[in-house]
């Protein structure tokens, strides 16, 4: 089956993950996925990633992160850009998710960042995915 939005889907299973209280979900290996991964890693959203080598496909196992009395630290997670609806801003229309509670993540021209990477280095680009 032809998947038309793989940024959505491993958001639905990072969702799934959370309200059935796994401590790792599965999901097939793309580089946006990777790129999506590593910002969420890099601001404390997820535990850990790993790529995992199988056939026909990898596929990438996360480490879901919870509080000290097990409450999920991903609140809310969003797609914000879709296929059928690009949103793109500027950088200076980039603005903090809850006052910087949260975050946006960002598909630059210099790679997917935080928004707060992309505010510091002047960038805008496509919003991928909010997250609080």
């Amino acid at each position: 089956m032809v998947m038309t939005d793989p940024i959505a889907d491993l958001l639905t299973r990072i969702r799934n993950g959370i309200l059935a209280r796994k401590t790792s979900v599965d999901v097939p290996s793309a580089k946006t996925k990777l790129a999506v991964l590593q910002v969420l890693k890099e601001e404390g959203f997820i535990e850990d990633f790993e790529i995992i080598p199988g056939r026909p496909r990898n596929s990438i196992n996360i480490r879901l992160k919870y509080g000290p009395a097990g409450e999920s630290i991903i609140r809310e997670i969003r797609r914000v850009s879709k296929p059928g609806l690009r949103i793109y801003r500027g950088v200076g229309d980039i603005k903090p998710v809850l006052n910087g509670m949260g975050m946006s993540v960002v598909s630059t021209s210099q790679g997917v960042l935080s928004d707060s990477e992309a505010r510091k280095r002047s960038l805008g680009g496509e919003v991928l995915v909010t997250v609080w």
